[in-house]
């Protein structure tokens, strides 16, 4: 099995970088905004970057652009458009068509059939309407899938995770989903940071404790100071509120 992940939703590419790290490679990045598509060019030049609306792209031109054939691939992964099951937004969840983009992503794992998948969310998907949204996406993905006279099935797991926990210095609350179609059990990462914890304390059977949470100051509080925003950061700076209108963030 390849190592390759199919990337959705891609952004400018953060969580392709936590792949990359863990040792993964990005067969293709999918993204549809302009500005995102041209970042991840410019950082990550030896990826294909695929701009297009998923809801228009079919998996097999996913495939293609990937090189890849069905159940070649690793992962796929991706954070689709969260607004719609934000606390912060209007909570139209599975209501909102990006709410339904959640569908697409599991449509490209049901026909890509990688060994597994992560999919990436706000918290507030958990609760939505009684869980609505999450228990739809659930039973969707774990549908058995018949392909070349095979049937495959994706055992899942999911949490929500905060950052800070993992030595962030933000408080970042995710659910995270993930499935498998090797059988494997997926047990997700222990917190490595916790408040008021003194830093790499052991106890008594020599096992390091916690890490304190980090804050900003801890990460950036060495940089010089911030120098008056030039031309091109202004000019970004005033199409924010277009962009939030067009993409919702």
């Amino acid at each position: 099995m390849t190592r390759k992940i199919i990337s959705l939703f891609s952004g400018a590419g953060g969580m392709d970088i936590g792949f990359h790290q863990a040792g993964f490679e990005t067969a293709v990045a999918v993204e549809q905004d302009s500005a995102c598509c041209a970042t991840l060019r410019k950082n990550m030049p030896n990826i294909p970057v695929l701009e297009a609306d998923i809801t228009h792209t079919t998996t097999a031109d996913i495939l293609a652009v990937a090189k890849l054939k069905p159940l070649e691939a690793a992962l796929v992964v991706g954070g689709p458009p969260c607004q719609s099951f934000s606390l912060a937004g209007k909570r139209m969840g599975l209501n909102d068509p990006r709410g339904r983009l959640v569908l697409e992503f599991i449509r490209v794992v049901r026909e890509a059939l990688p060994a597994a998948f992560v999919m990436e969310n706000v918290k507030g998907m958990v609760n939505w309407e009684g869980g609505k949204a999450l228990n739809a996406i659930l039973q969707e993905v774990a549908e058995p899938i018949e392909y070349q006279g095979q049937t495959y099935q994706y055992q899942l797991s999911y949490q929500v995770l905060d950052a800070v926990n993992y030595g962030a210095p933000q408080f970042r609350e995710r659910i995270f989903i993930v499935g498998n179609r090797i059988g494997e059990k997926f047990n997700f990462p222990k917190p490595t940071h916790a408040a008021n914890e003194t830093t790499q304390q052991v106890d008594l059977f020599n096992t390091p404790s916690k890490q304190a949470w980090l804050t900003v100051w801890d990460s950036i509080g060495d940089l010089p100071a911030a120098q008056e925003p030039s031309e091109t950061a202004l000019k970004v700076a005033g199409t924010i509120k277009d962009r939030v209108i067009k993409h919702g963030y």
